[in-house]
């Protein structure tokens, strides 16, 4: 069955789903393709509250004292930051590097460490290791960017919540900021389910005091321009365009002071 989304994407769910069904987690297979479309598509609406509030800055920021040293950023996530489908630095991280490169007076090096189909619970596990395979440098930023599959799979919003709350603990508490990417669930979870999902990326972004982009897929999801055969992982035009929202928030958060210990 072909599904062609039209301005109202939740009238696709409204067809497709009994009025009185009860939600259901999605199943991990083989039905994830699927459930990663419904997701994209869902979120046309939700992008229109999205207003971009990045700007071009002018001149080269620089992030630290001295302009010798590299700025090391660290891409922590799932398919999405890993560049699926993608030749080798055409994903997020190697975009990012080359804009910020650009801009900025000092070197920079943004590394990969996505997994595809990774959740907040195996990213909680592998943290601990992707850090200390920097040979004792320590990052200046990781960017966050979980919980797409967890929404998908159905898992609690609480376990998302508490993964993602010790992750940032975590990193903070080795003085290295955090950008934290927000995610949005598949209405098809339900409204109860949504709104757990959704509001715990900004309630955490508030008790961490970090960096908060709302969506990670803003200006991408369910284009099919900007979209792989798939439907479902950005193009490389697709990454461009999220590499230029995100942005002023990867400078805004380098900009921060580093933090000095574990935020409780």
């Amino acid at each position: 069955m072909t599904i062609f989304y039209d301005k109202n994407p939740s009238a696709v769910f409204a067809a497709i789903m009994p009025r009185k069904a009860r939600p259901r987690p999605v199943p991990r297979y083989p039905f994830i393709p699927f459930a990663m479309r419904l997701l994209l598509g869902s979120l046309l609406a939700a992008l229109s509250l999205l207003t971009p509030a990045w700007a071009g800055q002018a001149g080269k920021p620089a992030f630290g004292a001295d302009q010798n040293t590299e700025t090391i950023i660290i891409g922590f996530g799932d398919s999405l930051m890993a560049g699926y489908g993608l030749a080798p630095g055409q994903g997020f991280t190697g975009q990012l590097e080359r804009r910020l490169d650009q801009d900025c007076d000092q070197p920079v090096s943004v590394i990969n460490a996505g997994v595809s189909g990774d959740t907040s619970t195996g990213g909680r596990s592998r943290l601990d290791w992707a850090l200390s395979a920097l040979d004792g440098k320590t990052p200046d930023l990781v960017i966050l960017e979980l919980g797409a599959n967890d929404a998908l799979r159905g898992i609690a919003p609480e376990i998302t919540r508490d993964n993602l709350d010790a992750l940032i603990t975590d990193i903070k508490s080795r003085g290295i900021r955090v950008l934290l990417a927000g995610m949005l669930a598949p209405p098809n979870m339900g409204a109860d389910y949504q709104d757990r999902f959704n509001s715990l990326f900004p309630a955490l972004a508030k008790k961490h005091d970090v960096v908060f982009y709302p969506f990670f897929l803003d200006g991408v999801a369910a284009d099919p321009a900007l979209n792989l055969d798939d439907g479902i992982h950005p193009t490389a035009e697709g990454i461009g365009i999220m590499v230029d929202r995100i942005l002023p928030f990867v400078k805004k958060a380098l900009d921060r002071p580093a933090p000095t210990g574990a935020q409780l």
